[in-house]
């Protein structure tokens, strides 16, 4: 049988439910978004650098530095050590170097140093002026230059005096050797003012030992050319 619900309300089946809605909350609308102005956007940091990586470009800034610097300090240096008229080592540097010599033949090596001296420069250069006397001395050195290797060190001790450091020599062979320089230095000739004029050379030799002072085998080796010079001058009067 249907049973009459009470007024106002449905007609319902006996045993079934009848379904009752929910009503669903209302949300509220949804509010339009607008896209961002780029142009108003502001722009994004760009990250700090890390200081790891700031230490590194410091560290290799200094370094540059510290190389140009001692570039420079090289080139000071061989300023300083230089004979500009002859484009070889001074007295300065030549000494510096043997100094340096000594101190490797204490361990592996012999070595050997003529002092050789230009005879008669002195007259040429009031003779003939100074400019003169600068011709013949870049005749001498070249001369000093093709006798020796690229490993021998070559000076100029003063004004008419050259030093030459020559490595792994015997005693027989460094006395050779400086009278081959004086052979090759007396055939040279100069013409100044029409007139022929030849300078001349003596050498004189010492032995580098591993316990000697640079000083002291400078003057053995000085001692040896003034003593050559002397002979030199004598069979020279003897020949007139």
């Amino acid at each position: 049988m249907l049973s009459w619900s009470t007024a106002g309300r449905e007609l319902k089946k006996p045993g079934r439910k009848v379904a009752t809605r929910r009503l669903a909350a209302k949300k509220p609308p949804k509010r339009a978004v607008k896209p961002r102005s780029t142009a108003a956007a502001k722009p994004k940091r760009k990250p700090a650098a890390a200081p790891l990586a700031r230490t590194r470009r410091r560290i290799a800034a200094l370094r540059a530095e510290l190389a140009a610097a001692q570039a420079r300090i090289d080139e000071l240096q061989a300023w300083a050590d230089t004979d500009f008229l002859l484009n070889i080592y001074n007295r300065r540097g030549f000494e510096r170097e043997l100094d340096r010599s000594i101190a490797y033949i204490r361990r592996k090596a012999t070595g050997v140093l003529i002092v050789l001296d230009v005879d008669r420069l002195k007259p040429i250069n009031d003779d003939f002026g100074h400019a003169a006397g600068d011709v013949v001395l870049k005749g001498v050195v070249a001369v000093l230059m093709r006798h020796v290797r690229s490993s021998d060190v070559v000076g100029r001790l003063g004004g008419d005096e050259f030093g030459l450091l020559l490595w792994n020599l015997t005693e027989a062979d460094a006395q050779a050797k400086a009278s081959a320089l004086e052979e090759a230095i007396d055939r040279l000739t100069f013409v100044f003012k029409g007139r022929p004029v030849i300078a001349g050379a003596s050498a004189g030799i010492a032995l580098i030992g591993a316990t000697d002072a640079a000083a002291d085998v400078m003057e053995a080796a000085d001692r040896a050319m003034y003593a050559r010079k002397a002979a030199r001058r004598g069979r020279a009067l003897a020949a007139l």
